[in-house]
């Protein structure tokens, strides 16, 4: 099943945000071990886990929280080392330890069954967890599972020029020294050409991502990399196996992880549901936050 979507955004161009300052306000935090970590929750209805993307946090998910709330209990949480959590310096970083995060989270808060909701790095949280679902290991049922631009399979992942030189070995003293200018100019290429962010939102970007020191641990998040291909077999059999319904919504001006990720998700996975969104990059749900909740709720209503 696909369809092809057209690019519809407002007479300015831009949406209209929460600010940082009033998505924290809103937010509470819990424990994961000895670190604090950054959480909303709000709506009725439905358990809906949003999982965001590297290196922002849960604050990508603002333009598109009060489409979800009126029919989901939303909840979000900011992972180790990003958004408004705590980012430790000497910290084994990995995505196998956020899936730990959300499964506590969860578990803690009593839920029995979620809907996943994706997005880059969460993409690869939610595959640990379907596979963990599929092992017996999870004490709630995953319902359905919705991805955007993910690296769901590594093999055709196109990293973009700051990311190899975080992963290298020169990474700790690229991390440390990333300017504002570096940052703006190798963020903005992620997304479509009609839908880059301004310069006040990469400032509320840039907020996220320097705050507590989060710019000094950009090279230790960013081993998910390497991670995602020693787990890429375990993690791809989690979407070929997966009973539930499964839908990759896919930004097709993505670079990164756009129209060879899409290809190769119909390639791979039985019965391919996929939503292309044209001229849309890497953050559909920021970039065209409608867009992507009309696909998510048409999927919704399928399950």
């Amino acid at each position: 099943m696909e369809r092809v979507v057209s690019l519809d955004v407002a007479a300015d161009g831009h949406h209209s945000d929460i600010s940082v300052h009033r998505w924290q306000q809103a937010g509470k935090w819990f424990a994961y071990g000895e670190h604090a970590i950054f959480s909303r929750i709000d709506g009725r209805g439905d358990a809906l886990l949003l999982l965001h993307g590297f290196p922002t946090a849960s604050w990508d998910w603002n333009r598109i929280w009060s489409y979800l709330t009126p029919s989901h209990q939303v909840l979000v949480a900011d992972m180790l080392g990003f958004g408004f959590s705590d980012k430790p310096v000497d910290y084994p970083y990995s995505l196998i330890d956020q899936a730990d995060l959300q499964q506590g989270w969860l578990e803690a808060m009593g839920i029995r069954r979620v809907h996943l909701l994706a997005h880059d790095y969460g993409c690869s949280v939610a595959q640990e967890l379907l596979a963990r679902e599929q092992e017996g290991s999870l004490p709630f049922s995953i319902a359905s599972a919705c991805f955007l631009n993910g690296a769901l399979f590594p093999e055709v992942h196109q990293p973009i020029l700051i990311q190899k030189l975080l992963v290298g070995p020169l990474g700790g003293l690229v991390s440390r020294g990333l300017t504002r200018g570096v940052f703006d100019h190798n963020f903005s290429k992620l997304f479509g050409h009609q839908t880059r962010p301004s310069r006040s939102e990469l400032n509320s970007f840039w907020q996220l991502l320097v705050y507590n020191n989060g710019r000094g641990i950009l090279h230790r998040l960013i081993r998910y990399m390497d991670e995602r291909r020693c787990h890429r077999n375990r993690w791809v059999g989690a979407l070929q196996n997966a009973p539930q319904p499964l839908r990759l919504i896919s930004g097709t001006a993505d670079p990164v992880s756009g129209i060879a990720m899409a290809d190769r998700y119909r390639q791979l996975i039985p019965l391919p549901d996929v939503i292309a969104l044209d001229g849309i990059g890497h953050y559909p749900h920021y970039e065209n936050p409608v867009q992507v909740f009309e696909a998510v709720r048409d999927f919704h209503t399928r399950v």
